[in-house]
């Protein structure tokens, strides 16, 4: 059985090696039909299926890498011009067609939450180059204030000459919307006009859309709804960070259409995915039982194990089945770098709980050029790397800790975009197995709308304080005034973000319990 368990793949460049997973000898029999129902599955995915009935929507991130898939004409247009699109701004940006007003582009500003970041980061970080004439890319992924400051702070005299990519399918996610307007505030306060350095990523005819319209940005991309956001990295919401970071993305696309080729294959001796799939499900006992630890011993890859957090979390974390029945699915995902870990959680992974399989990605290539002796024995640091690999596999071996190893030449975009389609399609073909929807996000939306509920609170004990002036009041007290004793702590956590953020307005007195301190607003 071992001589399929390692694949090669030399025309891609890649190679998985399943030997470690110790797979019972009956293994691929017994889940034969659980592998026909994962391609029969994959198949109407890719044939336009609504997979995603909550919404009405088809799942199409396919057809982003083979546009003649899409079920209608109009689709295949629709995403073959926007390519064309993407590399037409890039283009006028290199070659100074497109620059703001103080001169050429210099930096990007990319913002946006989600799949709408982490595939732009994560791809960022892989195929960063040192060309000197490419946008240099900065993040704002948080409403978090002080991190939008400190990427400022970052851009620096730079604004001025700094293109801003806002990325929201919908154009009202909050997180989004407020680094929009922070941007914008720090452009005005430059004296700038954000809108002609302001480019929008999103759904035709959205909030987003309509704003840019009205303001005259420089120019839209379309979002489709098809598309989801943590597989939208070969759609504009990649792409285009990508193509202006100076990165090929017809590599990237080839990639990616390469290993979803691959990927279709009804022989899973010959397919990485079906076999990555029947791993997870094999190593976790179909139920999430162990989580997956992404190691790569490279650091362009260091945000890898992030970008998948998203994509498998999202995709796999799911209360009820497919047949309404409650499962609580999902499959935890962590990760950090070689040899980075050796120093890290390792000493855990070996000795500690055996809670976890292990995914180890191993790049062949060390560097460009030629490397330097290290020690004695002429070995260099790429050596070391690689000692370090095999010997963190070896050491968890020992301690029954299964594995997985993923091989790729080097990292570059086809490779990239050869591990972004692996994953995908792996996602797509274990939630078949397990009978979950991967393709909606019910306990996301959840958390946007507790959000806003508490957001309708905060404006409430805002209003009654300022209407209530040197007044004390504790929490308890003011959700009894408000009508929402059982939000009450809710009304502690909002008065005390209140008294530290505006603690001139408002003042918290100390009592001997801090849930009784009492709060007042002064005029």
């Amino acid at each position: 059985m071992d001589s399929f368990l390692y694949q090669r793949f030399p025309e891609l460049g890649f190679a998985s090696d399943f030997r470690l997973a110790e797979f019972p000898q009956d293994y691929f029999s017994q889940t034969q039909d659980l592998l026909k129902d994962a391609y029969s599955s994959m198949k109407a995915l890719e044939a336009g299926a609504i997979a995603n009935p909550d919404e009405a929507r088809m799942v199409g991130h396919y057809w982003l890498r083979k546009p003649e898939l899409a079920p209608t004409s109009e689709m295949t247009e629709d995403i073959r011009n926007t390519l064309e699109k993407v590399k037409q701004c890039a283009r006028r940006v290199k070659t100074g067609e497109l620059t703001s007003p103080s001169g050429s582009f210099t930096d990007l500003l990319v913002i946006g939450i989600g799949g709408s970041a982490l595939g732009p980061q994560f791809v960022g970080k892989a195929l960063a180059n040192s060309s000197g004439d490419d946008l240099v890319a900065h993040f704002f992924d948080n409403t978090d204030p002080d991190g939008m400051d400190f990427t400022l702070s970052q851009i620096g005299q730079k604004l001025a000459t700094t293109l801003v990519l806002v990325i929201s399918k919908s154009g009202g996610t909050p997180e989004t919307r407020n680094g929009m307007i922070e941007a914008q505030s720090a452009f005005q306060k430059e004296g700038l006009d954000f809108s002609k350095q302001a480019i929008a990523v999103t759904g035709q005819g959205s909030k987003l859309h309509q704003i840019s319209e009205k303001e005259k940005w420089l120019d839209f991309f379309p979002m489709w709804d098809w598309v989801g956001g943590r597989t939208s990295e070969t759609a504009a919401v990649g792409l285009l960070p990508a193509a202006l970071q100076g990165f090929d993305i017809d590599q990237l696309l080839a990639g990616a259409a390469n290993m979803d080729e691959l990927t279709r294959s009804e022989d899973t001796q010959r397919n990485p995915a079906a076999m990555l799939a029947l791993s997870w499900y094999w190593l976790t006992a179909g139920t999430g039982a162990k989580d997956m630890v992404i190691l790569p011993y490279k650091d362009r890859l260091e945000l890898f194990a992030k970008y998948l957090q998203q994509l498998i979390m999202e995709s796999l974390g799911k209360e009820m089945n497919l047949e309404g029945k409650k499962v609580n699915q999902g499959i935890a995902v962590y990760g950090n770098k070689g040899s980075t870990d050796q120093h890290a959680y390792v000493q855990q992974l070996r000795e500690g709980i055996p809670n976890f399989f292990a995914t180890f990605i191993e790049v062949l290539k060390h560097r460009e050029g030629e490397s330097v002796e290290v020690d004695e024995s002429g070995m260099n640091s790429g050596d070391y790397l690689h000692g370090f690999f095999l010997g963190t596999r070896d050491a968890l071996l020992e301690k029954g800790r299964r594995s997985i190893t993923l091989t790729i030449d080097q990292v570059d975009a086809r490779s990239v975009g050869m591990l972004i389609a692996l994953y995908e399609r792996a996602v797509g073909y274990y939630a078949t197995m397990i009978g979950i929807n991967a393709y909606h996000q019910p306990g996301v939306e959840a958390g946007k709308k507790a959000a806003a509920r508490i957001l309708a609170v905060r404006k409430q004990v805002e209003d009654w304080m300022s209407a209530n002036p040197e007044c004390p009041i504790n929490a308890e007290q003011l959700s009894l005034n408000l009508n929402i004793e059982e939000q009450v702590d809710w009304v502690f956590k909002i008065l005390e973000s209140l008294s530290a953020n505006q603690p001139r307005k408002f003042v918290r007195e100390s009592t001997e319990s801090p849930l009784n301190d009492t709060f007042i607003h002064r005029v």
